[in-house]
């Protein structure tokens, strides 16, 4: 993505319209009641074959205080001082109003670099709003229609030269997942450096959880400044967005996402379509961070909002916020613990941060979480070093016979990373039960050290030969003894 565009303007122009024509996808909520984005929301624009960074704000009101309203102006003049560019958008029905020839001038002060639009121009009824549009002194205005794509030509050709200006700030693209290892480098060591975060590929981290569990305050603290809104109104994030950082050294990229409530709850139509917002973030993400509150952990809310992430291959931390709050810490850590091991089997082993958004304590801990599950998402193992293991297991602990018919364990390589994805060759791989798959991923975590990170294991039948069959795998008696001692 070559540059950032801030779409701004009154409420009810437009802006989410054009950003989701832009984005080709319905990223931003709309609907027609005023004031529906409250947050900045950022997207990959795409425009014929010009890339850029799209950024939909809450319309600019004319209030100063500390009101919603007050929060959302604030927040939107942020974004035009971070924006390279500015697309200033105005009701070609309605024409220019006092409120247009404000934030006219305060677009004049705060960005060099302005478009103005004319939305809802298409025909007749557009005519008046465009010639009134010259007196804003923004220059020539670009008719524009986001709702029937019309316009978007002339939005093309004003924006080409901004290409050029920004090409050597190239954003980086959507994380990779399920990533093929070729088979050539199944016997290769891989340094985890190797994948460590950089300037032009960040870590992705979604935040996710149940609302007003202080998700915006959390990262407000994390990047050092109020990028987002926050308030005692439940709920108030409803778009998910993003924001970049050096967060202790490692760049980041998080993602704020709207509070999740109970299905049941969720009845009116712009909380639906945040709950959908919100789990559409986690598949941007590499590590999903949930954040639960210390006073209501763990409803079931939070368990299948967990369960979603891991279900989508990413790395899981769970952090228990407002711990500040909490008079019997070393009791209620032991019981949340507990808890997270009952109800959470499938991730086994998850970092359990607790944290302070408000005070900021705890927050190096849970960055040094995020970094380990991201490093034990990238994680590869050698081929030699699966089978051994693998012979350990099933001597500890021979595969079932059904019908009288034992299942053969071949070999074993790793054919994926992010998350690690495993391949077992075996004879009769359809008749392998859940049970003895479970008995694999949980010593794969422990042996190997993969906590927190989802675990894929297929079963295929090989008809080749096979390629360890030669092989001895000499199983060390420490590692026989540890599988031994292991519980089904």
């Amino acid at each position: 993505m070559s540059f950032t565009l801030a779409i701004v303007g009154r409420p009810n122009v437009g802006k989410s319209t054009l950003f989701n024509r832009l984005v080709g996808r319905k990223l931003a909520l709309v609907d027609d009641q005023p004031g529906v984005t409250r947050d900045l929301r950022e997207g990959d624009a795409r425009l014929f074959d010009l890339r850029f960074t799209v950024i939909d704000t809450a319309g600019l009101e004319e209030v100063t205080d500390d009101s919603l309203q007050g929060r959302m102006r604030r927040l939107t003049e942020r974004a035009v001082e971070m924006a390279d560019v500015c697309l200033f958008l105005i009701d070609g029905r309605v024409g220019v109003t006092p409120s247009d020839e404000v934030f006219a001038d305060i677009l004049r002060k705060k960005n060099a670099r302005v478009v103005l639009g004319v939305n809802k121009a298409e025909g007749a009824a557009g005519d008046s709003g465009a010639l009134e549009a010259w007196s804003l002194g923004l220059g020539e205005p670009v008719r524009l229609s986001a709702e029937h794509g019309e316009g978007m030509d002339d939005l093309y050709r004003i924006l080409t030269p901004f290409r050029e200006e920004f090409a050597e700030r190239e954003a980086m693209n959507t994380p990779e997942t399920e990533v093929d290892i070729p088979e050539e480098l199944g016997d290769e060591e891989v340094d985890p450096a190797a994948h460590r975060p950089t300037a032009k590929k960040p870590l992705q981290i979604a935040v996710i959880g149940r609302p007003n569990a202080g998700k915006s305050t959390l990262i407000n603290k994390i990047i050092g400044e109020d990028r987002l809104l926050t308030g005692p109104e439940a709920g108030i994030t409803r778009d998910a967005i993003s924001v970049r950082s050096d967060w202790m050294g490692t760049p980041v990229r998080i993602f704020d996402t709207a509070g999740m409530r109970k299905k049941a709850r969720v009845v009116e139509k712009l909380e639906k379509l945040s709950v959908a917002d919100g789990l559409r973030a986690v598949r941007f993400a590499e590590v999903v961070v949930v954040l639960l509150d210390v006073e209501i952990p763990f409803e079931t809310q939070d368990l299948r909002i967990a369960d979603y992430a891991e279900t989508e291959g990413r790395a899981v931390v769970v952090a228990v916020n407002k711990w500040d709050l909490e008079d019997e810490k070393q009791e209620k850590l032991a019981e949340l613990k507990e808890m997270f091991e009952r109800l959470l089997p499938q991730l086994r082993g998850a970092p359990l941060v607790t944290v302070s958004a408000k005070t900021g304590r705890g927050l190096d801990r849970l960055h040094d979480a995020i970094v380990r599950a991201h490093d034990v998402w990238n994680k590869r193992i050698t081929t030699a070093r699966l089978n051994t293991w693998l012979g350990a297991m099933t001597e500890a602990h021979p595969p079932p016979a059904p019908g009288g018919h034992r299942i053969k364990l071949r070999y074993m390589t790793q054919v994926k990373a992010r998350p690690p994805g495993f391949v077992v060759m075996c004879s009769r791989p359809d008749e392998m039960p859940e049970s003895y798959k479970r008995y694999l991923v949980n010593g794969l975590r422990d042996h190997f050290e993969m906590p927190g990170v989802p675990i894929r294991i297929m079963f295929r039948s090989q008809s080749d030969k096979n390629p360890f069959r030669e092989r001895k795998f000499h199983t060390p008696s420490r590692l026989r003894k540890h599988i031994e001692g292991r519980k089904d």
